[in-house]
């Protein structure tokens, strides 16, 4: 089964280098590549997911999951690196190289497993089709891939930039990325 891997066009928040997780931004202005044709389009119900999908997908059928959201930053959320750069809690988080859990957000164990419940459940579900392009959130591409993808690779390994992702090859619970889309 071919998989394509997109993350969302870009948001306000992305642009200023912000947190968004749970936050529901619309997108801003974006410029929209060629991407490969897909029978069914799997995606994070939050709206910048929905909107990359409808302008990439636009005569497709979109499913959402809701497991395939991006990580709750808790306290973090909505907030960029030099607004939280005096905060204490931000500091032990970035020392501990981003695994201890977002004060009142989600631990990145949980994030993890949450992503890759919903993306075995949705490849269990379509397993009939032959093509499916994910529009998903950059740490959920990563959970996703830090587990299936082979060679195996750490969870920053896998990072995109908005708009970006990967063509990949879903083949016995393994995914081999066979190219990477810019």
């Amino acid at each position: 089964m071919k998989i394509i891997f997109i993350r969302h066009g870009k948001t306000s928040g992305n642009l200023e280098k912000r947190y968004i997780g749970k936050t529901d931004e619309n997108l801003c202005d974006i410029g929209i590549s060629t991407y490969p044709d897909t029978e069914i389009v799997i995606c994070s119900p939050l709206k910048r997911c929905v909107q990359t999908a409808e302008i990439i997908y636009p005569d497709k059928k979109i499913v959402t999951y809701n497991g395939l959201k991006e990580c709750d930053f808790g306290d973090f959320e909505g907030r960029n690196y030099t607004e939280l750069s005096d905060n204490p809690d931000y500091k032990k988080w970035l020392e501990s190289m981003g695994t201890m859990p977002f004060p009142n957000g989600e631990a990145h164990e949980d994030f993890v497993n949450r992503c890759v419940s919903d993306f075995e459940k949705s490849v269990s579900d379509f397993k009939s089709y032959d093509k499916i392009a994910y529009v998903i959130h950059g740490g959920t591409i990563m959970s996703v891939l830090e587990k299936f993808a082979v060679p195996k690779k750490s969870f920053y390994d896998y990072q995109v930039k908005n708009g970006g992702g990967y063509i990949c090859e879903y083949d016995d619970g393994k995914i081999y990325i066979l190219e990477e889309i810019l």
